[in-house]
Formats: C-alpha cells, structure tokens, sequence
C-alpha cells in the first residue's frame, strides 16, 4: 500500500492514469470547469503545478474512476474488500472447542497490527506557522459560481469524544471566512456534530485538526459510514493491511497522520456560529445558507514541498461518486449480516446514494421485500434512502434496464408501495421540512396468492438453451 499521498501519485503515473498540467489556471472557478469537464469524459487524475496566487500544486480527481478507486485500495476489484470483511465477521461463527477458536489468533494478532502508532517526527510538521500562519498561502477553490467563498473540499476533520475520548475523523467541508477561520459544516446527524453537542453541554473548548492530504486509504476511510465507536484510523489500517503513524498536534490536543500534506490546528467557539454556504453540492443543487460553527485556526504545519488535494462535487457522474460506489461495495457483506436474505445492492449515481437504493433479495415468505425496507431504514445512514426498490435474487440491481422494466410491470402500486416518514439527509431539498420527510419503498418481486395477488403469475420470455446454443455456434461459424 502507499505510505502517502506521493506514493498513489506516482502509482498512477506509472499506470498513465495522471496528466500534469503546467500552465497557469486560477483556484476560483477554472479548475473546476476544467475537471468536471475531465470527470465526466471519463479522464484522468490532475496535477495543476502553476496556480495562480499560490506556490502550491492542486491534485484533483484522484479518485474519479473505479478503476482509480480499486488502485487507491490496493484491490484489482472493490468486492475483495467486502470478502475480507465477510472472513472477518466469519471469526465469531467458528464451530468447535477452544482449539477451533486458537486458529484465528494470528487473525486477531493482524486486526492489533492495524491500529495507529505515534511517532515523534513527522514530514507533515516540517513547516510551522503561528502568529504567522494564514490559509492565503494555499490555492483554495471556489467551486461553482453561486458558492458563498473558498471551500476546503477534502478535508480529514479531527475531534474527540469529550466522555470517551474516543477519535473520530469525517469529511466536512470548510468554507473560508479569513486567512484563519472557516465554517465547520457538521450535519446534525454526524459523528463529528455529537461530539460538538457534548462539549457544549459540558462546557468544554472543542479542539479540532484537520489534515489535508494523507494516504488515499485514510482519505476513503474519512468518507466510510462507520458504525460509532469504530475508530477510522483502525480501519484505515484495515485497508492498508498496515498502521497509520500519527503524530501529536503541536497545540491542540489530538493526533493526525504524520505523512499528510497540510494540518490545520485549532478550535471550534462553542457559544460562535456564522453563515455558512450557499455550496454547490454532490446533489447538483446549490445547498442552502445556514449557522454553523466556526473553527478557529491557532497553527498551521505542513511540508515544505505540500501539495494540496481537493475535488468538486456537482451533479453526477463526479469523483465522489467513486468513493459512493466503494462505500457501496465495501459494506454490502455487513448489510447482508443484518439481512442475510439480501444478495446484492445498488446505490445509483443518479440517487447521490442517499436517494435511492436497489436491493434484490432471496424471497421466501410473503412481506419479506416490506420487512427488508423497514430494517434498511433503520440502519446507520441507510435511513436517509428516500427510495428502496426492491427485486427478486436473479434481477441484476446494476442494470436499470431490468430494474426499471421490473418495476413498471410487477407492481401494483396500491399493494406494493411502503410509505413512511422519517429522517432525511439535511441536503434534501425537496422534502417540506428540513431532515425531515416521507420515503417510498416499491415492492417490485413476484407475487402470489398470500400476498394478495390470487390470479396466476405469468412466466417471463426466454429462449430454450438448445436455440441459443446453436445460434451461438452459427455465429462463430460465419465470423458474426
């Protein structure tokens, strides 16, 4: 795996995956256009080495292809991540006696490999700022023509539970107020905004470092819909196969990783809070103003040669797809633990992922379809799905053709439609209040007489196996 972000550089150098572009663009608006032009014609990772204002390179898309994103976790396919996983959950089902478990604790012994250790020097704290450190040295991006300011677009946000002090790391943007203090954009269902509650309601100064740059593993692992209590250096370690270093904060009491680019030190003014936005969001609407925190920046550390990554969201297909569609086929075998009917899922580009699921299922029971919508709703960040669709186990959830043809013809939609109310992603623009709204799940399975469907089901068109052998033969025999 790559020790950090140099490393994946010249990985996808040498897989041609990376344009270096030398002249000189601007951070407000053109680089930008320029990658979504690049992100949606399906190209490469960039390198702006001349931006204008700053000394600083830009590196941008790095994660906008699948084939980007498996090189970025040391897989040839997404999926083998979820079969690690599933080998791992499979530990607790072990049959036998006690020499049956003693064979997992090399197993064990690996998982304690992966945890973060300290260390004392790090290329991230080569450069030190205080009285002096301002955020005008970097080549901050502006977005999209409606955005509020400058965004910090791939931020890796640090905090601590104050109970537990516990970690946790998210990815939340920070819109630039000044050369010392952003916007915080904690969602109110975010790790990161209950450990902001905690420390207001103890009264508590909440320290906050972000990095910037790292390994693409801690990258990903910054955007994973973790159970809480699972710290992200853990499982950054996971998908490394090997530790993350870190290394303490100069004047803030929190580590980050030691082989980032940039670190950002400071604190978020619990009784403070500033308008934030608009932002041209992964929805491909502009998210709305609104108070947040504000973080105050008490010392900046870097490298001496730092380059900064960020990316653009907008309206799909964009690079944060890419690291939806990992999340998607990372934690399908933990979906498939809750729900062992299910037997694959597909979260749709268009969807932005918290719109829209597909979910095929081994049916065994009439309401089964009904039963894995209500119990995908109530699971960690699958309750923001305003849309479940979900199909028999045959039915190919990637392909929309089917799905779509599935749909429109199996259901009745009195029968088959679940209404519900509940929780929605704040970026939900469409629903009367905020966070808060209705989702629809489409039973669109077979159905018989138990579930209110007495009149006989009709078998789909398909040809015999015989006929489709022998077409395919006299196609290869004319060279068709």
């Amino acid at each position: 795996m790559y020790r950090d972000l140099r490393d994946f550089i010249s990985a996808l150098e040498r897989k041609n995956l990376l344009r270096r572009i030398k002249v000189e663009v601007d951070p407000v608006l053109e680089i930008t256009e320029i990658t979504d032009r690049v992100s949606k014609a399906g190209g490469p990772a960039l390198l702006f080495e001349n931006v204008k204002g700053s000394s600083y390179p830009v590196l941008i898309n790095t994660f906008g292809s699948f084939e980007r994103m498996a090189l970025a976790l040391g897989v040839e396919n997404l999926d083998e991540i979820g079969e690690r996983i599933s080998e791992l959950l499979s530990i607790q089902e072990l049959p036998g006696g006690i020499w049956d478990k003693l064979k997992v604790l090399p197993r064990l012994a690996e998982i304690a490999s992966w945890a973060p250790k300290l260390v004392k020097k790090a290329p991230c704290q080569e450069v030190v700022h205080y009285e002096d450190a301002t955020l005008d040295i970097f080549p901050i991006l502006k977005c999209w023509p409606g955005d509020g300011g400058r965004y910090i677009t791939l931020p890796l946000v640090f905090s601590k539970d104050p109970e537990t002090g516990a970690r946790n790391l998210g990815m939340y943007r920070l819109q630039v107020f000044d050369g010392r203090t952003t916007g915080m954009h904690w969602h109110i269902h975010k790790n990161g905004a209950e450990n902001y509650r905690k420390h207001q309601q103890m009264g508590k100064r909440m320290d906050v470092a972000v990095a910037i740059g790292g390994d693409p593993a801690t990258i990903y692992a910054a955007t994973a819909p973790l159970p809480r209590g699972i710290d992200e250096m853990l499982f950054a370690g996971f998908l490394r196969r090997q530790a993350v270093e870190m290394v303490k904060c100069l004047t803030v009491d929190l580590e980050v990783p030691a082989e980032a680019e940039i670190v950002l030190e400071g604190y978020v003014d619990l009784a403070e809070k500033r308008l934030e936005g608009p932002f041209g969001d992964h929805t491909g609407y502009y998210s709305l103003p609104d108070m947040y925190p504000v973080f105050h920046i008490t010392c900046i550390t870097h490298r001496k040669d730092a380059i900064y990554p960020a990316t653009v969201v907008g309206k799909p297909p964009m690079e944060d797809c890419f690291l939806g569609k990992a999340t998607e086929r990372i934690f399908l075998p933990l979906l498939k633990l809750q729900l062992p009917e299910i037997v694959d899922i597909n979260l749709p580009l268009e969807g932005v992922f918290h719109n829209c699921a597909i979910v095929s299922i081994k049916k065994s029971y009439p309401g089964q379809a009904k039963k894995v919508m209500s119990a995908i709703w109530g699971m960690g960040q699958m309750m923001f799905t305003k849309v479940i669709i979900v199909v028999d186990a045959h039915v190919n959830v990637h392909d929309m053709s089917e799905v779509w043809w599935r749909v429109f013809n199996n259901i009745d939609p009195k029968r088959d439609f679940l209404f519900v109310e509940g929780p929605l992603e704040t970026l939900d623009h469409a629903s009367p209040l905020p966070a808060y709204g209705s989702k629809v799940g489409i039973d669109a399975t077979k159905k018989g007489p138990e579930e209110g469907h007495p009149r006989e089901w009709p078998e789909e068109i398909t040809m015999s196996d015989e006929i489709k052998q022998l077409v395919t033969a006299r196609w290869q025999e004319y060279g068709l």
